[in-house]
């Protein structure tokens, strides 16, 4: 929140979805800490709306909101909402969802379907400067390859392992995570001389980097986490979508939700190591069939959803006399 300027206070909050009862009851009184904590902080700033975008921080939040009787807007990013939205859901003014599918879980009277809202940089960037920022060969086709913030060691070890056979059919920007940075730069550094130039990673890269990262892709290879359905459509980007295993069942309905409009393939985490490689060199080698992806992807961006989203805060806001 320093990088972009903006103030930040934090709120204690601990999930409890899940747990047994001896570790879910101190989780619960951390929440209700943090509801203490989010009712001071409501109560000092006075706003005449309340956004929240789920995951158990958010609880005591809206809670803090709503008992101060401030209009709660919740966004959905997923298409299945976790235990955080379901619950926020019930007191609530509106939910916001990303697409028409999550409108199946709530109220109909509440729901607004918004899209994703992305990034100012995604619009407007164009291929040449972000390639050249980037140090990539324009002749050459560019494959994305990342997990979530953290990275995702099994696709950072499935890429590993067929490394050179991918470099001489395209240039990689791997963007590996901090935990696993040290030994995939190490593999960088081993490979043949004539590859290594093809071969750019990153442990980490920020909002305006990732930006021309995307911008710069043919073809990406990722987690499906909620900003899937947003960013790869905003940019009309093919993609080769590996669900998290073991964060529910949301990644998939987000992988799934992709592929079944043409706009991704998706791979299980369990089969990467084999079906990885095939699977990146079928598309790199069939450019009609990205083409065709990347108009799918493109057909279900909603470029106004961050619009759409502040309209409903307003409206919410001249609600409660703001």
């Amino acid at each position: 929140m320093r990088r972009a300027g903006i103030p930040f206070r934090s709120v204690a909050a601990r999930g409890v979805h899940g747990l047994a009862p001896w570790r879910a009851i101190p989780n619960l009184v951390q929440i209700l800490r943090g509801l203490g904590q989010a009712w001071r902080a409501v109560g000092e700033f006075r706003p005449h709306a309340c956004f929240v975008t789920g995951g158990y921080v958010s609880v005591p939040v809206a809670l803090a909101a709503w008992m101060r009787r401030v209009p709660v807007l919740v966004y959905l990013p997923d298409i299945e909402p976790g235990q955080a939205v379901r619950f926020i859901s019930h007191f609530a003014r509106r939910v916001a969802v990303t697409t028409e599918d999550s409108g199946a879980y709530f109220p109909a009277s509440k729901v607004v379907v918004t899209g994703y809202p992305v990034r100012a940089e995604l619009r407007g960037m164009d291929e040449a400067p972000a390639q050249q920022k980037l140090e990539l060969d324009s002749m050459l086709p560019t494959l994305l390859v990342m997990g979530g913030s953290r990275g995702a060691r099994s696709i950072n070890r499935a890429l590993a392992d067929v490394l050179e056979e991918l470099l001489k059919e395209c240039q990689i920007i791997h963007i590996s995570g901090r935990l696993d940075a040290e030994w995939v730069t190490a593999r960088g550094e081993g490979l043949p001389m004539e590859l290594r130039g093809r071969y750019h990673p990153h442990a980490y890269l920020h909002s305006e980097e990732m930006a021309q990262a995307l911008r710069a892709a043919d073809l990406v290879v990722a987690r499906a986490g909620a900003a899937t359905l947003g960013e790869f459509p905003a940019m009309g980007l093919p993609s080769i979508l590996v669900p998290y295993p073991y964060a529910g069942r949301h990644q998939e309905i987000n992988a799934d939700y992709l592929a079944e409009r043409g706009a991704a393939i998706r791979l299980d985490d369990e089969r990467l190591d084999k079906d990885l490689l095939p699977t990146v060199r079928r598309l790199l080698a069939d450019k009609e069939a990205r083409r065709r992806m990347g108009e799918r992807a493109q057909a279900l961006a909603r470029p106004d959803a961050a619009r759409r989203i502040g309209r409903e805060l307003l409206q919410l806001a001249g609600a409660a006399g703001g």
